[in-house]
């Protein structure tokens, strides 16, 4: 059984990247939990799998995070 507050943490995380990343017009289709790590018996949150994209998704992520960098 995984744990309910870390599992929340990991959906709100998920929750806010996938909008940020909307943001800049950006959509990872394979963005979610990492599901072996969401189903396991852990005290920590699940990962987040930012999966696979094309070569323009990834040139607009490295755009948008070169553009936020103080």
């Amino acid at each position: 059984m995984s744990n309910p507050t870390a599992d929340r943490r990991a959906i709100d995380a998920l929750i806010e990247l996938r909008a940020a990343l909307a943001a800049h017009g950006i959509t990872l289709p394979s963005l979610d939990l990492h599901l072996p790590s969401y189903a396991g018996t852990y005290d920590i949150p699940p990962l987040i799998a930012l999966g696979n994209c094309n070569a323009g998704t990834a040139a607009r992520l490295a755009a948008a995070l070169r553009a936020g960098r103080p």
